[in-house]
């Protein structure tokens, strides 16, 4: 298990690309009736399978491994660098049709080397195709947008990902229980890559059986029972109970951040069964049975009581980092909830 599984479990194939099935397809199409783009443009979350999938086509597009040129934009982002390329996309491929530039976190460049790129864009040789990767979209300006095939890449499904853990792991020989290996999903907020290194992390420690608590412990989550209790004691509108619980599991070491979104995902499973116990069917691929009943026995009063809840913590995730108290936002949060309604 010396290699990490990101890279040894890396896609080499359009179809083994996983959760972007209306993009793979089209350059699949793409690829088989000969209609290659000059310029594509790669956008979405980290982690996505951005350059992977420009890799992929590279190579369905006939080019060998010296003919594919990767550039980090984070790196590479000035105006000399930007010049340089515009001189070496004249130099015929080695050995290929093509001549392929992957140019990884775009929005990174400068405006300069962004208006040196945009001349190339506009007048590509022939033997030339550039597929752009980015994370932030809105960073890239218009007039490069307007001149590639943009393609805008999802993060991957908690279902999608789990699948792929349970293949990974049957392969290495370990098995994982379904609340590990959903509870990893979840916070690898659609990022198979993300998930990838945190299984490996468990795994590489020699674990052969990997359970929920092993996966909560490398990630510094609380035990879901903790965060059972701070909501049961929110909905409950008791307030120093709230806090006096916040309090304890913030003081065995986890990270507020990760306390809220453990709060947020639970949250939005009791208000989805507190508008109907139907709704069950959409949370069943996130939680187990027995999360599902217990949730249950948490329901609020009013819809208007896990609507509220959710937007408070929703804030609270995106308020500004305080280093001074950094569970603040989630602290006010907390006491909204148990005061909602008084």
């Amino acid at each position: 298990m010396s290699q990490v599984f990101y890279r040894k479990y890396r896609p080499q194939k359009f179809d083994e690309v996983v959760g972007q099935e209306s993009t793979i397809q089209i350059l699949k199409n793409a690829v088989s009736q000969k209609r290659i783009a000059h310029a594509y443009l790669f956008s979405g979350p980290r982690g996505t399978g951005k350059t992977t999938v420009a890799r992929i086509l590279a190579r369905e597009a006939g080019c060998a491994e010296e003919d594919i040129v990767e550039i980090d934009a984070a790196s590479s982002r000035g105006i000399d660098e930007a010049r340089a390329l515009r001189e070496a996309v004249h130099v015929l491929p080695l050995r290929s049709p093509y001549k392929v530039y992957i140019v990884d976190e775009t929005h990174m460049l400068t405006r300069e080397a962004f208006n040196a790129l945009l001349k190339t864009l506009e007048e590509p040789p022939e033997h030339v195709i550039f597929i752009l990767a980015t994370t932030e979209l809105a960073k890239v300006p218009d007039t490069v947008v307007s001149r590639t095939m943009h393609f805008r890449f999802n993060k991957i499904t908690i279902p999608e990902i789990v699948s792929e853990l349970k293949k990974i792991a049957r392969t290495e020989g370990f098995s994982a229980s379904e609340d590990a290996l959903k509870i990893i999903a979840f916070f690898a907020d659609g990022s198979l890559r993300d998930a990838l290194n945190i299984i490996f992390q468990i795994a590489g420690g020699g674990k052969k059986e990997i359970e929920e608590k092993d996966a909560r412990a490398l990630l510094g989550a609380p035990k879901e029972e903790s965060v059972e209790t701070i909501i049961k004691a929110a909905l409950g509108k008791n307030v120093f109970e709230t806090l006096s619980l916040l309090d304890r599991v913030l003081e065995s070491g986890v990270e507020p951040m990760l306390l809220g979104k453990l709060l947020l995902r639970n949250f939005r499973a009791i208000l989805f069964l507190t508008l109907d116990h139907k709704n069950e069917r959409i949370l069943e691929h996130e939680f187990t049975a027995e999360e599902i009943a217990s949730f249950k026995k948490q329901l609020p009063k009013t819809v208007a009581d896990a609507e509220y809840a959710v937007g408070q913590i929703m804030s609270a995730l995106s308020a500004p980092a305080d280093d001074f108290i950094a569970h603040l936002p989630l602290e006010l949060a907390l006491i909204k909830i148990a005061t909602y309604g008084k």
